[in-house]
């Protein structure tokens, strides 16, 4: 069995993954990923590892059994040139990191440590101890945590702002959701009702045809000049230039995003929207790296591991 690895985050677990797989496995390591030299091994390959996976290097792999991404998404998967029994799978793990990540960035923003690290570093002391204009920033005791798309990340994330006392409502696609103690749940027709309730939006819902764009100017304005909005599912879900705008008017407080609407090549350079978000200083911007740990890709090797080792060896034609 051929494994053809480019996705530079299962390299760090080498040993663990190769120690997972059948005792025939050979594997070839295309990291840092070179699409070329990725489709010259496909040609013999029984599965490939990484994120991106192109109609080109379909075509190049005629013997290909798995595309197994190494994340939680596979809409970089283009399917087109695979054949229809070729599995396509990808595995989670980042609800614990993600869930970290979203109360982080909550708790930085609802008290505003972004402005004032800024101003401290100018020597300014920037708060309502010696500036009664500033008013006395809010803790997350009784905050109002509103979900969009409520999976493993919503379940997870929920259960940390719990401890801190919050409250929370959920919007997702089927109307319901797990007993969690939310206050209440509704499809994506209570987008609306979910604006206005919550002090915090925390975006985690799938990227499909039903839900691209479901955030715009209407929902932020709703979410009103104290609400935070945190993505950390795909960028398109949040509309592009209202959320600029609602940032830059001040029309919301503040804004975590972790996944965006440009993606860079592999040398990891290029701006993340046409818009200059950088500009803001009520944004936190991170590179998709909220579910990006150590605990995560334990975790996320052992299974990719694991579904390989269970395809078994190639039928013999006859």
């Amino acid at each position: 069995m051929k494994i053809v690895v480019g996705d530079r985050n299962v390299l760090p677990h080498r040993e663990q993954f190769e120690s997972g797989l059948p005792a025939d496995a050979e594997v070839v390591w295309c990291v840092p990923f070179d699409e070329s030299r990725v489709i010259d091994e496909l040609a013999d390959a029984d599965v490939y590892v990484g994120g991106k996976f192109s109609a080109a290097m379909g075509a190049a792999a005629p013997n290909l059994r798995m595309v197994h991404v190494a994340g939680a998404g596979t809409d970089n998967v283009d399917r087109s040139g695979l054949a229809d029994d070729v599995q396509v799978c990808n595995t989670f793990h980042h609800e614990q990191s993600i869930a970290e990540y979203v109360v982080a960035a909550t708790v930085m923003l609802r008290r505003k440590f972004l402005q004032q690290d800024r101003a401290l570093r100018e020597g300014r002391f920037v708060t309502a101890v010696y500036d009664p204009t500033i008013a006395q920033p809010l803790s997350l005791s009784g905050a109002r945590i509103g979900f969009v798309g409520f999976g493993h990340i919503g379940r997870r994330t929920w259960q940390l702002f719990q401890a801190y006392g919050a409250t929370g409502a959920a919007v997702t696609g089927s109307g319901r959701a797990p007993d969690e103690g939310l206050e209440w749940v509704a499809d994506a027709g209570g987008l609306t009702r979910l604006a206005d309730f919550a002090d915090v939006v925390v975006v985690s819902a799938p990227l499909n045809e039903h839900t691209r764009g479901m955030i715009g100017a209407d929902e932020l304005r709703r979410l009103g000049e104290d609400g935070i909005l945190v993505n950390v599912g795909r960028g398109p879900l949040v509309q592009e230039q209202p959320l600029f705008d609602a940032l830059s008017r001040d029309e919301i407080a503040a804004a975590a995003i972790d996944v965006w609407y440009r993606y860079p090549g592999p040398d990891g350079v290029g701006e993340p929207s046409s818009l200059p978000f950088r500009e803001l200083d009520n944004v936190l911007m991170t590179p998709h790296s909220s579910g990006v740990t150590h605990h995560t890709f334990v975790g996320r090797v052992a299974d990719i591991a694991s579904n390989i080792s269970a395809l078994g060896p190639r039928a013999v034609e006859r």
